[in-house]
């Protein structure tokens, strides 16, 4: 009888200290976890949380605590790049803002301080100034719809659009620019209608930034084309030109706001760099996507898919 009773001591003293040990061992990993916890957290760094432990609740809670590390992390990125972004296109908006309104200024000094000017000379100075103060008020109004298109303040009515319609409204308005300019323009729409979900304004926006891209990008190649094609459940539109094109080290952030190519800064190739961002985020809010897929000097074509209207 004493034997049992020392064996029956024996072995819960053993299974007290074995469950002493546990709650010991995991009261060490609780507190190690909060104070690595705290300083990932503290420090924004991009630790995860890795801890040992046969509990597979307590791996559970690991899994989940890393998920909404990974989750803040990305969160933490994307705000830095935003904020990278928005100072680059602040940076480019004031020079490109200061460098037209500094030429506007110049000119209308010459206008009031020169008394020697004749008629003819005062007004080509003045068709600058008023060329001039244009580009100035469409690089604000390209601004503002962007800064509306990324707040979700810019909101417009989804119907049926007939897109051979689209197509040949935009390239029609293209066309006398294109010929002056020695294109040779290639359209390719098929007879039968081909319909899409999207906004008729929004698409003529799209069209006219696409095909404005081609031909001051584009022109050197001097050829243009449209094409419009389709499948079961899509439509697509492309927009080409054989010009210099885009490389594969531009070709991933021309759609970035205020992105430019090196050369865009020259007069030949000046622009905004926000076109293409509005084109995109247009797209994006038709329910579609846009690519691009370019080869210098043999083809650079932007293509838009929108989801197509089935009746």
């Amino acid at each position: 009888m004493n034997i049992i009773l020392t064996f029956l001591i024996i072995a819960l003293f053993t299974l007290n200290l074995i469950q002493y040990r546990s709650q010991q061992n995991q009261s060490d990993r609780l507190n190690y976890a909060y104070k690595k916890l705290k300083s990932i957290v503290d420090e924004k760094t991009d630790e995860k949380l890795l801890l040992y432990t046969e509990d597979e609740d307590f791996k559970k809670l690991l899994i989940e605590i890393n998920r909404l590390l990974e989750h803040n992390q990305k969160i933490i990125a994307t705000h830095h790049q935003m904020e990278n972004s928005m100072k680059k296109m602040l940076s480019n908006i004031s020079h490109d803002l200061k460098t037209p309104l500094t030429v506007v200024l110049g000119y209308m000094e010459v206008i009031l301080y020169e008394p020697n000017l004749s008629k003819e000379e005062t007004e080509d100075l003045l068709k600058k100034v008023n060329n001039k103060t244009i580009e100035v008020l469409n690089l604000i109004k390209k601004f503002f719809e962007l800064v509306r298109l990324e707040s979700g303040d810019k909101e417009f009515p989804i119907t049926r659009v007939n897109m051979n319609e689209v197509c040949r409204k935009n390239i029609l308005g293209f066309y006398d620019i294109l010929t002056k300019k020695g294109f040779d323009v290639v359209v390719e729409i098929p007879d039968v209608d081909l319909y899409v979900w999207g906004n008729e304004e929004e698409l003529n926006r799209v069209l006219n930034n696409l095909i404005s891209n081609a031909i001051q990008y584009g022109g050197d190649g001097k050829v243009l084309g449209l094409s419009l094609r389709n499948n079961d459940d899509s439509v697509f539109v492309d927009v080409w030109d054989k010009g210099k094109g885009i490389s594969e080290l531009h070709k991933d952030r021309v759609f970035e706001r205020m992105y430019t190519l090196e050369d865009s800064r020259n007069k030949r190739y000046q622009g905004s760099g926000l076109g293409l961002t509005i084109t995109k985020r247009l797209i994006e809010k038709l329910g579609g996507e846009i690519f691009l897929n370019s080869k210098p000097f043999q083809k650079t074509t932007f293509t838009f898919k929108l989801n197509r209207f089935n009746y």
